[in-house]
Formats: structure tokens, sequence, C-alpha cells
């Protein structure tokens, strides 16, 4: 696929990276020497010099012949000028990221549509709704579903209670031979490791399973967690993630929404109806304590200051808050905040990245998940006839190393991959890979 890319920054930076992967040949745009620069020193894509939002950029660029222009700029007005021109000038599919969540409203969407912008991203709105997911299944830290949910995988922290530490896979499938999930990767001290029957789970293992809906209360059970139902909700930071995911909450939750600007606080007030609003400093430990944090099923800590939102969030911790999430604006910094004990990361770039990819992807694979902090892709592909993964069961299809099937659908049926299972034509299969083996990965699923 040809891809121009209008993009700036580490949202930029991680989408190149993510679509240059798969490769596509990719053009990025940008006015910044220093960034394209960056982009040159890493990977292998041609880079253009100019603002995109000039005719003539585009034209070098060839937008004419691209089948995907997208642009991921931190500002909103040339997202869109310069998406609805690439359009005009024969862009086949464009994707504009926007701000203003206003513009995402059905009506919105489709005065932008018929300008030719085919899609609006938010990574702001995508990563309100990630939270949303995410306390409605509380024992989860990542939870993406395939198939409308005929699969899903989860990620969930083994600690001391959990029933399988120092058990290996093998051994936990002769103790519980009706299991309904699997497990496709263990990130373990800043590695993921696919596993095999021999490896053993440890305490502070961070594990992928691949689960059928009636296997979700299996792998709590063995994961030592409990479903809670959260009630009562603290959120640090009145952005646009904390006032999205307010809003989305405050008509189910108890939520307390604390923000340290006045005019802020003001005009949350007037949009948050059902929400206590506080004005406040979340670093402010005796204010925590006499908003009632201890009483809180979770923390959501939303500022723009990465720091912040980690250290609050270990605060509440140790107050015994039963769920914390906690926004990473610093891709550098999600392998160390999950390794303090917060319970979730959530990386708008990384989600947004994530989100886009979505839209490059072949017509076999229906869709993606990039996971935080984890250099690997969960894919669900559609079988083709006479590919090469239907040739034989999947014990004996010697899948590349790097790479594991989760779970199959069939005729809108979950199965877990067991080593008997025969793939046919025209199923969907969920496949946990990591980047090197991609290619290969996909090769045995299409057509021969």
């Amino acid at each position: 696929m040809n891809i121009v890319v209008s993009a700036d920054g580490e949202l930029g930076f991680y989408l190149t990276k993510l679509l240059s992967d798969e490769n596509h040949n990719i053009t990025v745009i940008n006015d910044t020497k220093d960034f394209l620069d960056e982009i040159n020193n890493h990977y292998d894509v041609l880079t253009i010099n100019g603002d995109p939002a000039l005719i003539s950029t585009l034209e070098a660029a060839r937008v004419d012949r691209a089948d995907l222009f997208i642009s991921v700029l931190h500002q909103e007005t040339p997202n869109l000028l310069t998406a609805i021109l690439a359009k005009k000038m024969g862009a086949k599919k464009t994707i504009a990221r926007v701000s203003n969540t206003e513009n995402l409203k059905k009506e919105k969407r489709q005065f932008y549509n018929d300008l030719g912008i085919n899609n609006l991203v938010s990574p702001e709105n995508i990563a309100s709704k990630e939270i949303v997911r995410l306390l409605k299944n509380s024992a989860a830290e990542e939870i993406f579903d395939f198939s409308e949910g005929k699969l899903s995988l989860m990620l969930i922290r083994l600690d001391e209670k959990a029933l399988v530490i120092n058990k290996s896979l093998t051994e936990i499938a002769k103790e519980n031979p009706n299991l309904q999930f699997r497990a496709v990767a263990v990130h373990r001290k800043g590695k993921t490791i696919i596993p095999n029957g021999n490896n053993r789970f440890l305490s502070g293992d961070l594990a992928y399973i691949i689960t059928k809906p009636e296997g979700m209360d299996q792998v709590l059970t063995l994961g030592g967690k409990g479903r809670k139902e959260i009630k009562n909700v603290m959120i640090v930071g009145g952005g646009r993630i904390g006032r999205l995911t307010a809003k989305r909450l405050q008509d189910i939750m108890n939520i307390k929404l604390l923000e340290i600007d006045m005019n802020r606080c003001d005009a949350l007030c007037d949009e948050l109806r059902n929400t206590m609003i506080i004005r406040g400093d979340s670093r402010d430990m005796t204010l925590l304590e006499e908003e009632g944090i201890s009483a809180m099923d979770a923390f959501i800590s939303l500022t723009n200051d990465t720091e912040t939102n980690i250290l609050t969030c270990l605060l509440a911790k140790q107050l015994g808050v039963t769920k914390t999430i906690a926004l990473v604006e610093n891709i550098d910094y999600i392998n160390i905040a999950q390794n303090v004990n917060i319970d979730t990361i959530i990386n708008k770039k990384l989600i947004a990245a994530s989100y886009i990819d979505n839209f490059t992807l072949s017509p076999n694979i229906t869709s993606s998940k990039v996971l935080n902090g984890v250099e690997a892709e969960a894919l669900e592909f559609i079988v083709e006839e006479d590919a090469a993964v239907t040739k034989r069961p999947i014990k004996n299809l010697n899948f590349p190393h790097g790479a594991i099937i989760g779970g199959i659908v069939r005729n809108n049926e979950g199965f877990i991959a067991l080593g008997d299972f025969q793939i046919e034509a025209n199923d969907r299969v969920v496949v946990f890979t990591l980047p090197e083996v991609i290619k290969k990965v996909k090769s045995l699923f299409s057509k021969r």
C-alpha cells in the first residue's frame, strides 16, 4: 500500500514505525528537518521537507498515487485542510486527527466525509473509551475483543495470590482439563516471551490470555483475581480525556473529578452536571484523604504530567484503591509504570496508532491490536482457501517461533487453539506475534 503521512511528535514517529514494519511504501511529510532526520535514522521511508498544507508539498509526495493519506499533526486545522486537499488531488482514502470532539458527532463526521475526509481520529476519545471499558472489566489491565466478543485478549498481572505461580502451562492444563483460555504471551522484566508448555509463570508477570466469554471467570480464578463492581471513581485532570471519561460514567458511577485550574473547573461544572468537581492539586495528600480517596474503587490520573500521574496512582494503591489507571504520555516511561504496580497504562499515541493501523490491513486481516509497552501485535486473520494453515492440525504446522495461535472463530463460535484443532478456510484466527515474524505469519494464512 502507498501511504503518505503528515506527522510530527511521538504519534507520528510511532505510526511511521508501525507502518514501516508492515512493508508499506511510506512517505512522511513534515516542515521540520530535525524530525525527518530522526525518521530517516530509524526507518527506510521517503521523507519530504515542506509545509503539508501546500499543494506543492503534496505534489512532491505524490498524493495522487496514495492509497491512504494520514494527517496526525498536533494541530487540528492543518490535519483537516491537508486531508481535504489530498483527497481532491487523488488520494483514495484520507484520515485526519482531530482534537475537538465536537467534530466526532455523526452530523459533523458526515460533513467532513462530504468534503473528502473518510475518517476522523481523536486519540483523546479513543483513550476515554478504553478507560470506560477497563472499568467495566475491572479485573483486566487491558482487554480487546475479536469477532464481536467471541474471543477476547486479556492482560492480567500475576501476584502471589495467583494459583498458577511456579506452574508450567502443561501442569496447568493437566490440573484443569477443560480450559477455556490460552496464554499467548508473558511480559517479564521488559521482555516479551511467547510461552511453550514448559514455561512457568512467576509473580509479577504480565500474562496475555486469549479467552472465550465463558472462560473469563476461569482466567480470573486461576489468576487470583476477583470481579469487583466499580462504583466510586476519582479522576484527576479535567482535560479532554478526563472530561469525556466523566461524561460517559457520571450517570452510572459516582464520579469525583479533581482539577487544579479554576477556569477549567467552572467550565466542567457547566458540562458535567452529575460529577462532583473539586478544585485542587492531586499531589496534596491531605486533600486526597479529605476527599475520600481510600473509599474509591478506582483512581484515574489523566493530567498532562506523566510523573504526577504515576506518583498519584502509586499513592492511591498504598491507600487501598483497587483499580488505578495512569495516562503515560512518554512512551519510554511505559515499562517503568508497568513495573511499579500501576494496574493499567494508557498512552493515547499508541492507542491512536493502533486504531489507524487497522485501516492499512490486508483484506484477510480484520483487526489488529498494538499493546502498551510490548513489541507485539494481536491480529485476526480470515483464512483463505488453500492457505498453509489448512493443511494439517495446529500442532504440526511448524508455526514461526515468536508467534502463537490463540483462538479460532468458526460459525460465530469461539474455540481455543489446541494442538489437534484443524483450521479451515474462512475461519477467523487470532494470532499473537512479535514484529520480526509478522511477514512469515501472514504468508501462512494467504492463498499459496
